[in-house]
């Protein structure tokens, strides 16, 4: 029998950086994957693919010089999956051989397989070659990830009709696209599609889509998709998908019928805990296939088993999961990590992107915060006008009492990498006086936190005294 300090299922975000974690503080420390190659859903068919997509369709369709050479700009008049595949691979490369030298000069050791529990200390797991391996652990960390949710009732072929990950695999880009489902997921691959010029008509069973972010956000992103003939269809849900030839045919509950070449169903993702026997070890999973586990250091209900990354649920991206990994490795070596920074940022890489960080005009109205906003539009900016910009929008809420920010929403060019400033401030507990005072480079997309800081300070004043050292409600 194998014995080791911390036993990793999963080498994803949360997996990798827990493992490297423990691994800095001298502890025994396996990584189990039961893919063929390190990284998890993240680095082969999550976050890297869909990025690195979305990278490659804005690249050869001229997405980015559309503002000033014409809505028929093209840099290759014929696109093909092939295309797209072609830099993916590349990329997939590149994380892999990276993801391998961390462990490597980490000495976290590996193994191929698939994890069952005997009971909480010890794992079984199946190489591919039919070897059972026994494994012996103090801790165990569960970092599985999640999977595509396929109901029953939906046809897949993986060709016409496909999920999230089949996506990737296709052969030929559709001219015309349904897609069941706008969460980030959802209009991802919807607004990269869009971009490549299908035909996409967008089905959600709820009343709103992303609504966990800012609603005038979401507005102008709404408003952007319809402007380039997206179909948005809210408050319908889905009552049969059937295939005809090459045409798919989407019935919705009010006897709406659509038509497209193919049907990508992306409503939602489940845990992927179905083969690891949790009976086992007494812990139990919802019926999304999640684990409960206390937020503040990851355990589950076994003290020696701790869960990380998607497979807890919200918010489920990369780079909270990476932090996950890691607070839990910590607790599971028994050195505690000191609590994180308050507000993490949010990124949805969609065609424009949206990030955003901290309140929510919604939820402080909720909280009952007396606030001001300050807008700036990136066709404000010079970089914007250099850009060829005319849609961008940077959000942000500051507390009329403390004059300390509160939340920073863009949607737009670069919105991933702006909201950083934005989180920074936020984490420091900086005023509005940081944006009207702080000197930008010009010209530049994060001058538009001048302008916005000076639209809120217009309507906000100046400042009494010291008010800003004051808590935020």
């Amino acid at each position: 029998m194998h014995s080791y300090d911390l036993v990793v299922v999963g080498s994803g975000p949360a997996g990798r950086r827990a493992a490297i974690q423990a691994a800095k503080l001298h502890k025994k420390v396996l990584v189990i994957e039961k893919g063929t190659r390190v990284g998890g859903v993240s680095v082969h068919t999550g976050t890297i693919p869909s990025k690195t997509l979305r990278e490659t369709a804005l690249n050869l369709t001229g997405w980015r010089e559309r503002g000033f050479y014409g809505r028929a700009y093209r840099v290759k008049q014929e696109i093909s999956a092939a295309d797209l595949r072609r830099r993916l691979l590349i990329t997939l490369d590149h994380e892999v051989d990276v993801l391998e030298h961390q462990f490597s000069r980490n000495r976290v050791h590996q193994m191929r397989g698939t994890a069952r529990f005997v009971d909480a200390n010890t794992l079984n797991v199946t190489k591919d070659d039919g070897e059972v391996v026994k494994i012996d652990a103090r801790s165990i960390l569960l970092a599985v990830g999640t999977k595509p949710f396929r109901p029953a009732h939906i046809p897949f072929d993986g060709k016409s009709i496909v999920d999230s990950d089949e996506i990737l695999e296709i052969e030929g880009l559709p001219r015309s696209m349904i897609v069941i489902g706008a969460g980030v997921i959802g209009i991802e691959y919807a607004t990269i599609f869009s971009a490549l010029d299908t035909a996409v008509t967008v089905v959600e069973s709820r009343d709103t889509m992303l609504d966990f972010i800012d609603k005038e956000i979401v507005d102008d992103f709404s408003y952007q998709l319809r402007d380039r003939n997206m179909k948005l269809i809210f408050g319908q849900a889905i009552e049969k998908v059937e295939k005809d030839g090459d045409r798919c045919h989407v019935t919705l509950e009010n006897g709406r019928r659509l038509s497209a070449e193919m049907v990508l169903f992306a409503a939602g993702r489940v845990g992927a805990t179905e083969t690891l026997e949790l009976q086992n070890c007494g812990l139990e999973a919802d019926k999304r296939g999640r684990l409960t586990v206390d937020p503040l250091t990851f355990q589950t209900s076994v003290p020696n088993i701790y869960a990380a990354g998607d497979v807890v649920g919200f918010p489920s991206l990369a780079s909270t999961s990476m932090e996950q990994g890691r607070i839990a490795s910590r607790h599971a070596v028994g050195v505690p990590a000191i609590e994180p920074p308050k507000f993490f940022p949010y990124g949805i890489y969609a065609v424009p992107e949206i990030s955003t960080c901290g309140f929510t005009e919604e939820e402080v109205i909720e909280r009952k915060i007396p606030y001001e906003c300050g807008i700036a539009h990136f066709r404000e900016t010079s970089r914007g006008h250099i850009m060829g910009l005319d849609t961008g929008l940077l959000k942000l809420i500051f507390s009329l009492k403390t004059r300390r920010l509160l939340g920073a929403h863009i949607v737009g060019e670069g919105a991933t990498e702006l909201v950083h400033i934005g989180q920074a401030v936020l984490n420091l507990k900086g005023t509005v006086d940081y944006f009207v005072e702080n000197t930008f480079n010009y010209p530049t997309l994060a001058e538009a936190y001048k302008i916005a800081g000076l639209d809120a300070w217009n309507r906000m004043g100046e400042a009494p005294g010291h008010a800003q050292d004051a808590d935020p409600e």
